[in-house]
């Protein structure tokens, strides 16, 4: 990963990213948090489902605050400076949030889970329920499935309460994601 000023000719984007940093960094000064933070251009690495093209990097003595709860303050800070930006839809995806590499770490638990579910439901025919995640987790899930014979995928629920159900595939149905 490289820094995005690295990269000339990004244009828009490139001043979309330094608003969000002297936003981020305006957000850590006022809540007096001992962090830093820096935004890294991201190389897409072959056979991985998603890659953003950037991610927001935090660093410090109070990362520890931020990963708490399965990161859920990362994921409110990620969820409130993307709104304040008032980006576009299509470049919410493009940018990530991470916190000491937490979120790569996150990445790959989730794919596991993905499997083993997926290799009970195929032993028991059961469908398997996975506990609620939010919906960049369960997208997580419905990719790591989407080619996986035998099962297919669902979310159910609402809100913070939605889950992926794993389920045997029936004849002409195919996992996707949602």
């Amino acid at each position: 990963m490289e820094s995005p000023s690295a990269q000339p000719g990004t244009g828009l984007m490139e001043s979309h990213l330094a608003a969000l940093e002297f936003l981020l960094r305006q957000m850590i000064r006022d809540a007096r948090f001992d962090l830093t933070v820096e935004i890294l251009k991201v190389e897409p690495q072959p056979g991985e489902l998603e890659t953003p093209a950037f991610v927001v990097e935090f660093s410090g003595r109070d990362a520890d605050l931020l990963l708490e709860k399965n990161g859920t303050l990362l994921d409110a800070i990620e969820y409130v400076a993307l709104k304040a930006m008032r980006l576009e839809e299509d470049l919410f995806g493009k940018i990530t949030f991470d916190c000491d590499g937490w979120r790569s770490l996150r990445t790959e638990e989730l794919k596991l889970t993905a499997r083993i579910a997926a290799e009970r439901v195929l032993e028991t025919g059961d469908p398997f329920t996975l506990n609620p995640m939010t919906a960049r987790e369960r997208r997580i899930v419905h990719l790591a499935l989407r080619d996986q014979p035998g099962v297919r995928t669902e979310s159910r629920g609402a809100g913070p309460e939605r889950q992926v159900v794993i389920f045997p595939a029936s004849s002409g149905q195919q996992t996707s994601p949602r």
